[in-house]
């Protein structure tokens, strides 16, 4: 009876929006006025843990906090906004029976508002629809309003306004947070199951499991079972977060907390999996997530070869509080040994470089990003390639498919001109153009190849800010692509080289290497640059070498003097270009991964 009351009292919920709609801020507030976090050691942002969240001003990483409201335990996990990590947000809607809709009273719905939704209503979650920074002198809450009513079909009265900054409006969502969302289903003398949706490395706990107890306790020092790979394991240590791990003897039905393993490999606690008592095991296992597809890959390499096992071990730790990075050794003739990894995005990359560089310290070069080509050879054999060097010649290649995607857009109405012509650079049919106020809603699909290099930058660019992408994979179509390599002197920098659309290919290989001439240093030799499409030369830069005069020191004297000295310089130049290895900066790398210009 105890057990029932207790969750009864329970209330778990998330916090879901577009980036920059003021999750974090309303965050703070809620810590502030339930009293988990005393007003004087409350900083901006307090649940964005990594320097890198404060620093772009977005979350990147889920974070849960316990809080008290009313007389009511309240479990809230903070979510991402941006597309890039929607697999947070949908690993968070997993564990919790609510979730509060926050729009921006100054940039209304845009497009992860809408798709957040729809995340969080297939799951069948009660939805408490708030538009937040109200105090702005720019903010339309009349027309927000409305957009939500017509967008989502809320009732106007039950819509809140609040502000985070304020915290105008904020005992009302905690009020109806509590009035309105379910309580959690469990009873403590179930045998246990705990959800496993994240989990983080300690070297002295192992690996720490952040876990939804669907059902039964858990106790500290208890011996638990990982169903998915069929471990035992010690809970040495159960808590909850507050927001920093706090320990506690007991975990309950329908609470969010954590459980360290003292396991020291990864790999043998996923994302998704079950955690059940050795002594009392469940029947059965929880459904966990959906698997998740890398979308875009690329190769880290270390600049010193020596730290091979280290970016080995450091990605294995990184993956196990990203479950949706992976990983794969490969080797470069250029760069010797690297790992050819997988993100869900470019920002997910910059993410996992920047964090394995701060965090590990790591140096690392980035190659230049790609997506997976599905190839039909002549002998009928089907192969996936993600590394463009892996390309087959093109007579041993029928068919190529590359990738797909649904995209949703949202854009001011006046810059819709300027979009459909983006939109037609890259490939894209346009399937619908909705309006709802002074915005227009377009849904199109186009390549997943085009979307990973410029498009959402220059979609920012044209929309002065206010444009907004959300995508998703829809499978893949055949496709017309080519193989660009670069060559640096003749020799041949596999690091470089692209798969892009054959009818792109000249002015690509074109204007990536006039790129590249200005980011690779001149020497004291000649450097060529040369773009290839089957062993074709199709565009040529040359870096001029530094000429040391060594005819200054001459005073006077017959010709040949001085030709002498030049023919024994240009001999000695010769020997440096036959020998000589160019030295390649990571900027020249990033040309081709950031091919603003290129495309």
């Amino acid at each position: 009876m105890e057990s029932f009351e207790y969750v009864s009292k329970i209330r778990n919920f998330c916090i879901i929006s577009h980036v920059d709609h003021g999750k974090s801020t309303l965050c703070d507030r809620m810590l502030e006025l339930t009293g988990t976090i005393p007003k004087n050691k409350l900083k901006e942002q307090f649940l964005d843990q990594m320097d890198i969240e404060r620093e772009r001003g977005i979350t990147i990483k889920l974070q849960p906090v316990k809080m008290s409201w009313s007389g009511i335990t309240l479990f809230l996990i903070d979510t991402p906004g941006h597309v890039d990590f929607s697999y947070e947000v949908s690993r968070s809607l997993a564990a919790v029976e609510g979730a509060v809709l926050l729009v921006d009273a100054t940039q209304g719905i845009e497009s992860q508002t809408i798709s957040n939704y729809q995340l969080a209503k297939d799951q069948g979650l009660k939805i408490i629809p708030v538009i937040n920074k109200i105090d702005l002198p720019n903010a339309d809450i009349e027309k927000t309003k409305q957009t939500m009513v017509e967008t989502f079909g809320f009732e106007p009265k039950e819509i809140i306004l609040a502000s985070g900054k304020t915290g105008a409006g904020v005992a009302q969502i905690l009020d109806r947070i509590v009035t309105t969302i379910p309580a959690p289903q469990g009873n403590n003398s179930q045998p246990l199951q705990a959800l496993v949706f994240d989990s983080i490395y300690d070297q002295f706990k192992g690996v720490i499991a952040y876990v939804k107890i669907t059902e039964g306790s858990v106790k500290q020092n208890e011996e638990i079972f990982l169903m998915g790979t069929k471990t035992l394991a010690s809970a040495i240590e159960v808590g909850i977060f507050n927001p920093q791990l706090q320990s506690q003897t007991l975990l309950q039905a329908g609470e969010i907390g954590y459980i360290a393993t003292g396991l020291k490999n990864v790999a043998l606690c996923r994302v998704g999996d079950t955690i059940t008592l050795a002594a009392n095991p469940a029947g059965n296992q929880l459904p966990g997530y959906r698997e998740i597809k890398p979308m875009v890959f690329a190769a880290f390499y270390p600049v010193d070869a020596d730290k091979f096992e280290e970016v080995r071990e450091a990605l294995g730790k990184l993956q196990l509080t990203d479950g949706a990075l992976s990983f794969e050794p490969e080797s470069s003739s250029a760069l010797g040994f690297g790992f050819r990894c997988g993100f869900l995005g470019l920002l997910h990359l910059e993410v996992v470089q920047e964090r394995l560089e701060r965090e590990y310290s790591l140096n690392l070069i980035a190659t230049a990003p790609t997506v997976k080509y599905e190839i039909e050879t002549t002998k009928n054999e089907i192969i996936e390639i993600q590394n463009p060097s892996k390309l087959p010649p093109p007579n041993n290649i029928k068919i190529i498919k590359e990738p797909w995607v649904n995209t949703t857009i949202t854009t001011p109405a006046r810059y819709l001109g300027s979009i459909l012509e983006l939109l037609n650079q890259k490939r894209a049919v346009v399937l619908d153009l909705t309006y709802f106020g002074e915005k227009v809603l377009i849904k199109t699909q186009m390549p997943l190849s085009e979307i990973i290099t410029d498009f959402f930058d220059r979609l920012k660019s044209l929309t002065s800010g206010y444009g907004s992408l959300d995508y998703e994979l829809i499978g893949y179509r055949q496709t017309n692509v080519t193989k660009l390599q670069i060559l640096v002197n003749g020799e041949l920098v596999d690091a470089l080289s692209s798969i892009v659309p054959t009818e792109k290919a000249v002015y690509v290989g074109r204007a990536l290497v006039e790129k590249l001439k200005t980011q690779i240093p001149r020497s004291q030799v000649e450097i060529a640059i040369q773009a290839t499409i089957n062993g074709k030369v199709i565009a040529r830069e040359t870096i001029s070498a530094y000429r040391k005069d060594v005819i200054a020191k001459l005073y006077g004297g017959d010709r040949t003097r001085k030709d002498k000295l030049l023919d024994k310089q240009r001999e000695g130049k010769k020997r440096m270009k036959q020998i000589g290895q160019v030295q390649i900066p990571q900027e020249a790398f990033l040309a081709v991964l950031r091919q603003k210009d290129l495309s």
